[in-house]
């Protein structure tokens, strides 16, 4: 393998600059001249314009960052056993990604007040991630505001149907009394 330490030092420094970035960008230019070549340009001189360019890449990249010394390193420090005192440690909120983007979505739609939206998500909140929960906030609740989105649509067509805030705040009332019970 050509990455075993078995190779010796001239070894890695081999693989060392075949894994460099002047390498790699003088490859890419190497690369651009072949390409040059088979487009018909540079005629019986394409080898030439091909190590050019790599010359050029590896001329034009970025060496190797100096190591400054100090840095990176974390300073050995040595703690003596002391036993820590007890103290109870809060345990830190959790942050539930998904909920602040469908909160963040519903601050967005205009939905009636009388759905009570506010107050399901701030239980879920308090509920936290949970089988229940989680399929509330990822399946159960857009598809519901979605639905009553698209009944809003349809509503002018069908005079005589059932208003679609009832029903999305019947679903809501369905979801807290999963979340309480």
């Amino acid at each position: 393998m050509g990455t075993s330490s078995r190779g010796g030092p001239g070894g890695r420094r081999v693989v060392g600059y075949l894994e460099s970035t002047r390498n790699l960008v003088g490859c890419g230019g190497g690369a651009v001249g072949l390409g040059l070549h088979f487009a018909g340009l540079g005629g019986a001189w394409w080898p030439g314009i091909v190590a050019a360019l790599y010359a050029v890449g590896v001329l034009l990249a970025p060496g190797p960052r100096p190591v400054t010394p100090g840095r990176g390193r974390v300073p050995d420090v040595r703690v003596p056993n002391v036993p820590l005192p007890d103290v109870p440690v809060p345990a830190p909120p959790v942050r539930w990604v998904e909920l602040d983007a469908l909160a963040g979505y519903l601050g967005t739609v205009a939905l009636p007040s009388s759905v009570k939206l506010d107050d399901l998500v701030e239980r879920l909140r308090v509920v936290g991630p949970g089988p229940a929960a989680e399929r509330i906030v990822l399946r159960r609740l857009p598809v519901a505001v979605d639905g009553y989105l698209r009944a809003r649509t349809w509503e002018r067509w069908t005079p005589d149907g059932e208003d679609p805030g009832v029903a999305l705040a019947r679903e809501v009332e369905r979801m807290a009394a999963v979340l309480a019970g």
